[in-house]
């Protein structure tokens, strides 16, 4: 081989290496976003194996004569830090999207290795690479399921942090459309306005007032809502009454009736997993895994929820 094709190659073994290092960290504080144990252990799993796989690339630049990077851990580290402070003033896609563009460009500079350890015949840097693009497709389609996800509404395998959420909800709040009439905003003012005075007489009437407050809260949020949907529907606001039902059916305070599933609170494990698996609108799937996560919380019936709307995200980004 070359003295060219040797440095080359360790030019881009050196940056794989390095933005590897940055994609374990990455994997880490991701970890603390899973929505279940399941994408907990799998995230865990995956920052395991980018450590296998930083090592087996130090190795490979060892095996070519190169000196090892001491502080390619450390830049790493700096890197991932820089990019999850950073992205907290981001919205929750944008901060994905930047995950899928890094594991895009080590897709890319595996694939350019293998070209490059064939054209030098070493087999070992190619199997080196296989290996590369077959975690880096992987990963590749987990994070566009999950940009699917949550762009048909959720439930995503990651959860928003606090302040993704907030940004989401004001770069939602500043495109919303001034679509609401004058008359159901109105009604909706009065309802909000009407339910304070009552929650302070139910507080001042004295005993157990935190637990008072916790059932009169929870109770009046999912009043309001269905009062406030059931307004705007009458006054002919189907864009906003759409988006309250949205919000309604997100925190599983749907009545049973509304459910896409007929008679869904009698159905156990094996029949309610198998309603969920005819589910085809992503709608449908959020209404019924939100209303199981409010009430009984079957494992099984929730996984086959999330099973079912990765899919779905799957079929429409053409990874299936």
């Amino acid at each position: 081989m070359s003295t060219r094709d040797t440095t080359t190659l360790l030019t881009q073994l050196r940056t794989v290496r390095d933005l590897t290092h940055t994609e374990i960290q990455i994997a880490e504080t991701r970890t603390a976003q899973a929505r279940t144990e399941a994408v907990r252990r799998e995230l865990s799993e995956n920052a395991d194996n980018a450590r296998a796989r930083a090592e087996a690339v130090e190795a490979a630049i060892r095996e070519l004569g190169g000196v090892p990077q001491l502080i390619g851990p450390f830049l790493g580290r700096a890197a991932a830090t820089f990019k999850t402070v950073g992205e907290q003033a981001q919205s929750f896609d944008e901060a994905l999207l930047n995950d899928l563009a890094l594991e895009h460009r080590l897709l890319d500079r595996a694939r350019y290795i293998k070209a490059l350890a064939t054209d030098a015949q070493r087999a070992d840097l190619v199997t080196l690479a296989d290996r590369l693009i077959s975690a880096h497709t992987a990963t590749v389609q987990w994070l566009t399921t999950v940009l699917a996800e949550d762009a048909l509404g959720g439930p995503a395998a990651l959860r928003r942090t606090p302040f993704q959420a907030a940004t989401g909800t004001a770069v939602r709040l500043a495109n919303l459309p001034i679509t609401w009439s004058t008359q159901g905003i109105d009604r909706l003012l009065d309802l909000f306005r009407s339910a304070g005075p009552a929650l302070e007489e139910a507080l001042d009437r004295g005993a157990h007032a935190s637990q008072v407050a916790a059932k009169t809260l929870g109770a009046s949020r999912d009043s309001a809502l269905a009062t406030a949907e059931r307004v705007t529907r009458r006054e002919g606001v189907d864009s906003a009454a759409d988006t309250l039902h949205s919000l309604r059916t997100t925190t599983g305070v749907l009545e049973s009736d509304e459910l896409p599933v007929d008679n869904y609170d009698n159905l156990n494990v094996n029949q309610a997993v198998s309603a969920i698996k005819s589910l085809t609108r992503p709608a449908d799937i959020r209404a019924v895994l939100a209303y199981e996560e409010a009430h009984k919380n079957r494992t099984n019936v929730v996984s086959a929820a999330e099973t079912r709307f990765a899919a779905i995200a799957q079929d429409i980004t053409g990874l299936n």
